[in-house]
């Protein structure tokens, strides 16, 4: 039995249907972490879809109560072949955001899998189900072709990754010695493309805060006392004003990172950026120095996510007594997170805006990880993908967006690579969120290669540096 059956064996799963099938079996669930009412699918999702499946794989698996009564459960599940073999750690997250029932297109239903063309529909399908039934299955594939895997495999199903997974740090700091590895390797995101693999080995960090000015008790005729009243809108658009210049060019020296070095330049060089079915970038907004690429994963941005004063659905002749905008930092490594939301209250009082008031969001956000390009495991897995797909993948040093990548870097102390299953144009979070199967069977047989190349040896050695 060799690698290319294994790749036989997982392409004839998706030929045939079952992959779909499966699919629609995951999707069914209701796991929506955002949605209280939801908590009893979300165990549901691990005690009958996630654990009888890793069962008949030769998981031993354990369903854990999540430390922080916000979070969802959460399973670990582990197949020991060897004392002597590398363990490779994975992860994937069953919940899912709010379905948006009534705003997807007429014949969509958020939790029912509909085919169309070479599209898959139904919340969860990008984000995360597939990413992770894409990796059991090519496990599967595996050992059903050289029956053994050749390596010891960990596994981590989270359900409450939507809400900023609540209590997993202090889940794994308390299951740390189950969680042992020589390295991550898990799927979530998009590729840079949809034809070309994409690796990337961390994720931009975010903070979320309000920013107020609240001046007094109701607001106030316009008429009589428009000159008289100090404007909170005023006074928050121009606070707001001078955190960035006029392109969008951050000006709070502490949220300008120093970790682009040349290795991350060299990385990122003539990486794609533009996404046919996505919006045209602005060449003319960001950081003037730096390339599109350089911009979405070597630095840091600066968004007002909204804003509010008076009664904008209905304006009133008033000046109104209150204004807030709800403004998100997200960040690059080299940016320090402890120093964030003080940095810019010491930047705002020193530009005169002391009467503006910061209030963080309760809800978490990950930190900003990012593991070296050069990095033993970073070669490993690019010359496996590189093998099966017959070109090289694009390699970021990490994703713009946001996962709880540091848990896994912070306090397991793991190297991180993710292979994503997904594309830019998925509709993530939104309506109408599907996956391309052209992508779901690349990624099928990419992973079969990877973890058969896994347990032929050669993997990098144990706290490869």
């Amino acid at each position: 039995m060799t690698r290319d059956t294994a790749i036989e064996t997982i392409s004839s799963y998706f030929d045939g249907g079952s992959f779909q099938s499966d699919l629609a079996g995951l999707v069914g669930f209701q796991t929506e972490s955002q949605n209280p009412n939801q908590a009893v699918e979300l165990m549901r999702y691990l005690t009958e879809a996630m654990e009888p499946r890793l069962v008949a794989l030769g998981f031993a698996c354990t369903i854990f109560a999540n430390p922080d009564p916000r979070g969802g459960p959460l399973l670990i599940g582990e197949r020991h072949e060897g004392d002597d073999l590398p363990t490779i750690l994975t992860y994937g997250h069953g919940d899912v955001i709010r379905a948006q029932t009534d705003q997807w297109r007429e014949g969509l239903h958020p939790f029912t899998l509909v085919e169309e063309r070479d599209r898959l529909y139904g919340r969860g399908t990008a984000d995360n189900k597939c990413q992770h039934l894409i990796n059991i299955a090519a496990l599967e594939a595996v050992l059903a072709t050289r029956g053994r895997l050749g390596f010891n495999v960990r596994i981590v199903i989270e359900m409450s990754e939507e809400t900023g997974s609540p209590g997993l740090p202090e889940f794994f700091a308390a299951q740390k010695d189950r969680l042992t590895a020589d390295v991550l390797i898990a799927s979530d995101g998009p590729r840079l493309q949809p034809d070309v693999p994409t690796m990337f080995m961390g994720s931009r960090g975010g903070v979320t805060f309000d920013l107020i000015v609240d001046l007094r008790e109701g607001a106030h005729h316009s008429g009589n006392w428009g000159g008289l009243l100090a404007d909170p809108a005023m006074i928050l658009t121009q606070a707001l004003a001078t955190i960035t210049d006029a392109r969008g060019q951050i000006r709070i020296p502490e949220w300008r990172p120093d970790s682009l070095t040349p290795a991350v330049r060299k990385a990122l060089d003539g990486l794609p950026i533009h996404a046919e079915d996505g919006p045209t970038i602005d060449t003319d907004w960001g950081e003037e120095s730096l390339t599109p690429a350089e911009r979405a994963y070597g630095w840091n941005s600066f968004a007002i996510l909204a804003m509010k004063s008076g009664v904008p659905e209905a304006p009133v002749n008033a000046i109104s007594a209150h204004a807030r905008a709800t403004c998100q930092l997200r960040y690059v490594v080299g940016t320090d997170p402890e120093d964030i939301l003080p940095a810019l209250r010491r930047y705002l009082d020193a530009h005169g805006f002391e009467a503006v008031q910061i209030e963080p969001h309760d809800r978490g956000f990950f930190r900003a990880t990012r593991l070296d390009p050069d990095h033993p495991w970073v070669a490993f897995v690019a010359d496996s993908l590189t093998r099966s797909a017959g070109r090289a993948p694009h390699i970021l040093p990490n994703l713009a967006g946001s996962l709880p990548n540091d848990s896994f870097t912070d306090i397991l102390g793991l190297p991180t690579v993710w292979v994503p299953h997904s594309y830019r144009g998925c509709s993530q979070h939104a309506p109408n969120e599907h996956v391309l199967k052209p992508v779901c069977r690349d990624a099928l047989r990419l992973m079969a290669g990877l973890f058969w190349d896994l347990g032929e040896g050669g993997t990098p050695a144990r706290n490869a540096a």
